[in-house]
């Protein structure tokens, strides 16, 4: 059923809008709200019938809703700016959209309905889907903020246009994980998009039980709401069903831990030299082992990675740098370790996913090198920075003697607390606090930094630390 008012047409089965034969982009609450309000012209609709249609079981607010309006009435009062008002209406924002105080909404226009048949639709049509899911995966693989976003309207698109397709699924559940990791640094995660993300990733699954990238991309979520043995099946099962896909083995390594993680990252390197995430995931297991040696030559290739892949359009890489000054850090380099870290600066404003995250670890560890080189002020200035960036960076904020805050997860809080204690010179309260949080935590990467963490600086202090710097160790074989 296609429904037409003013100069729009609106495909019922699709949630499809055109204005003057050119598509106007909607999201898929948009579309879904703008079809219910259509299908029920002149009736009202009320705000819990209209949240539903939008966004399925998800809880939302109605000031989501009242958005999606707002944003459906002026795509709308652009078009009859063009193509003359609805029938008995006026040249206003409401003119298709009224609202009904204390009842709902009612769409007012004129609307004709006919058929469609999609067997006669013309082959650009019929490519559109598949369009919009290549370009999406293009936008994907630049890992950058904005084209994520870009990506997410893409693949939106495309199952507008065919709600079946798997790999669509797949590329918007992978889009709506990358949007929530992004909002790593912020005062308040966003959590609708990652449950968002799994449903469709979960979806793609079912329509394609044997595709690989359903279910490393299903692994990857499934990772970060904190299910981590069901995201390390998930992801076993997609390298057993494309072994020779990197992506698949680069998300096995973020999922999985110890051996499991060396070993797929390897493989990510065998099958894609030069990618300076694998280097980055390798070297943190080595860095936990206290492998120093091994820690140090995984860290230079990755620094040469992520320096060639500064201006690459395709998964470029952050946080080397970070690492390499950790390691300096450690072994009390602490020149060459601050020269690192002002270089892994430079990436700050890159756009890449995980760039602002990395800088406010970096100004923590820039301030945690100057408090050790007795420079407090430069030391204060670095953890601000940091906390300007990340207001819910726990180091920083225990680095400056300041409560932990609230929302930090268990081994995060034990982190604070020992930064709290060390900072106090109560290094074995520090270490014990520490020891306890880890020997707690599910089996997993939990306190990988130990080794290296620079206000802490475990190695120079082994006889207080030798406990839970060996808890780290074995978690990490």
């Amino acid at each position: 059923m296609v429904h037409r008012f003013g100069p729009f047409e609106l495909n019922a089965a699709t949630g499809k809008l055109r204005r003057d034969g050119a598509s106007v982009r909607l999201s898929v609450p948009q579309s879904a709200i703008l079809t219910y309000l259509v299908a029920r012209v002149g009736d009202v609709v009320s705000k819990e019938a209209l949240i539903e249609a939008g966004w399925d079981r998800l809880a939302i607010t109605d000031n989501s809703l009242e958005q999606a309006i707002s944003r459906l009435r002026k795509l709308l009062a652009e078009g009859h700016t063009r193509g003359g008002p609805p029938e008995g209406g006026h040249h206003t924002a409401a003119a298709y959209i009224e609202t009904v105080p204390s009842q709902g909404y009612r769409f007012t226009a004129s609307v004709q309905r006919d058929t469609h048949d999609p067997r006669v639709a013309p082959l650009e049509a019929q490519l559109a889907p598949f369009r919009a899911f290549v370009q999406g995966r293009t936008d994907l693989d630049t890992l950058d903020r904005h084209a994520i976003g870009r990506a997410r309207s893409a693949f939106e698109d495309a199952l507008r246009r065919a709600p079946d397709y798997a790999p669509a699924h797949v590329g918007l559940a992978m889009a709506c994980g990358l949007a929530f990791e992004a909002t790593t640094p912020d005062p308040v995660r966003d959590a609708a998009p990652l449950e968002l993300g799994i449903c469709h990733a979960r979806k793609a699954s079912a329509l394609a039980p044997a595709s690989g990238e359903a279910w490393s991309t299903l692994a990857f979520l499934l990772h970060l709401n904190g299910k981590t043995e069901d995201a390390a099946a998930a992801a076993h099962n997609a390298m057993t069903l494309e072994p020779d896909e990197w992506r698949h083995a680069l998300r096995a390594a973020y999922v999985t831990w110890g051996d499991e993680r060396l070993r797929a990252a390897r493989r990510v390197l065998t099958l894609c030299p030069g990618l300076a995430l694998a280097h980055w995931l390798r070297a943190t297991v080595f860095m936990a082992r206290g492998a120093s040696d091994a820690a140090l030559e995984e860290v230079r290739l990755g620094c040469a990675a992520q320096d060639a892949q500064a201006k690459a359009a395709h998964f470029p890489g952050v946080g080397l740098h970070l690492l390499h000054g950790l390691i300096l850090a450690a072994h009390d380099r602490l020149d060459a370790a601050e020269a690192e870290l002002q270089r892994e600066l430079s990436w700050a404003d890159s756009g890449q996913l995980y760039a602002r995250e990395c800088a406010a670890n970096t100004w923590y560890a820039l301030g945690a090198v100057y408090l050790r080189q007795r420079k407090p002020a430069e030391s204060e200035l670095a953890f601000g920075r940091a906390l300007t960036i990340a207001p819910r960076h726990v180091s920083a904020t225990a680095a400056l003697h300041r409560e932990v805050p609230p929302t930090a997860s268990a081994i995060d809080a034990a982190i604070g607390q020992a930064i709290i204690l060390a900072r106090c010179q109560r290094h074995a309260d520090a270490a014990r606090v520490y020891s306890e949080a880890v020997a707690q935590a599910p089996p997993g990467s939990a306190g990988w930094q130990l080794p290296v963490e620079p206000l802490l600086n475990p190695l120079a202090n082994v006889e207080v630390w030798g406990e839970a710097l060996a808890l780290v160790r074995m978690r990490a074989t």
